[in-house]
């Protein structure tokens, strides 16, 4: 793990999308983060001394998903599948598929593996999954104000976390999207999928892909944009939080299913589609979903010793 030292900074962004707004001042306490995320050999070395099965490995409950489609109640997750050619980017079932069989040992699903990946990110896991894992390392999730300060690497003002170039003269900084999105992919970083944590250079604290190769559970629950400034330069939040939602949930009490925030981007964000591979960037994520590009990386909250 790498120590982060906290400290005062300007969290979000009042210049790209809507989410990320308003900018506004905040302060978070030191903390140790890992240096890199979650690994599948790190994942694998949980499941084999917890026994544990993750949330998309069971077939979903039908009792707690009324009016769900049949071929929708197996154990299943959403891999990225690139179209043949140019598709509306309105909708991206074009390119997201439901797959029966996916799961963080098969991340293309039936027939993958990770055999070869045991150092690249684990995906396929949920809220649940990834609570799971912090609280068998005796770690937690960041907060979202956390994972942004440290994404930052100690500057502000940047447009991304290296500097105000996507891509500057000595070469890429991230694994994220070269080409049209979602069917041409250049790959002209090295990678189409998925890379080996600390294939590109880590920030000035030390950490590996902050930035791209798999977005990042955080633990704070999505609120629309950042709460607006209701205080002076006096008195400065500290170790803000998002929005307010109960932390357990029933599927037939709501009708929609709450949402973490994640952070950091993924190798699927692109110039033309998306463009969260900055430190302000931020999503919603279901807490019963898992995608082949989201993964996590846990923190220690403490004194540095």
């Amino acid at each position: 793990m790498v120590w982060i030292p906290g400290g005062t900074f300007t969290m979000g962004s009042n210049d790209h999308y809507a989410e990320e707004a308003p900018a506004h001042r905040v302060k978070v306490d030191g903390f140790w983060m890992d240096r890199s995320p979650v690994t599948n050999k790190d994942f694998k070395n949980f499941v084999e001394d917890t026994g544990y099965v993750t949330f998309c490995e069971v077939a979903p409950d039908a009792s707690l998903y009324p009016g769900a489609k049949k071929e929708m109640l197996t154990a299943a997750s959403v891999v990225f599948v690139k179209p043949s050619g140019p598709v509306d980017l309105r909708n991206p079932y074009q390119w997201w598929h439901y797959t029966p069989g996916a799961s963080w040992r098969y991340p293309q699903g039936p027939g993958s593996s990770i055999e070869d990946r045991m150092d690249h990110p684990v995906v396929h896991v949920t809220w649940k999954d990834v609570q799971a894992y912090a609280k068998w390392a005796g770690k937690k999730l960041p907060t979202e104000a956390e994972w942004e300060f440290a994404a930052r690497g100690g500057h502000e003002g940047r447009e991304f976390a290296w500097g105000d170039e996507l891509l500057p003269a000595h070469g890429h900084q991230a694994n994220i999207w070269q080409g049209e999105f979602p069917w041409q992919n250049l790959a002209a970083d090295g990678f189409e999928g998925t890379s080996p944590v600390g294939s590109f250079p880590a920030n000035e604290y030390g950490l590996y892909d902050m930035i791209g190769n798999v977005w990042e559970w955080t633990v704070d629950w999505y609120a629309p944009q950042h709460a607006e400034e209701k205080h002076k330069a006096c008195c400065i939040p500290k170790n803000p939080r998002g929005a307010a939602e109960a932390e357990s949930y029933d599927p037939r009490q709501t009708l929609q299913i709450p949402r973490k925030v994640m952070k950091g981007g993924s190798h699927l964000c692109a110039p033309n589609y998306c463009r969260r591979y900055r430190p302000s960037a931020r999503m919603a994520q279901p807490v019963d979903t898992s995608t082949s590009h989201l993964g996590f990386r846990c923190v220690i909250r403490g004194e540095r010793t």
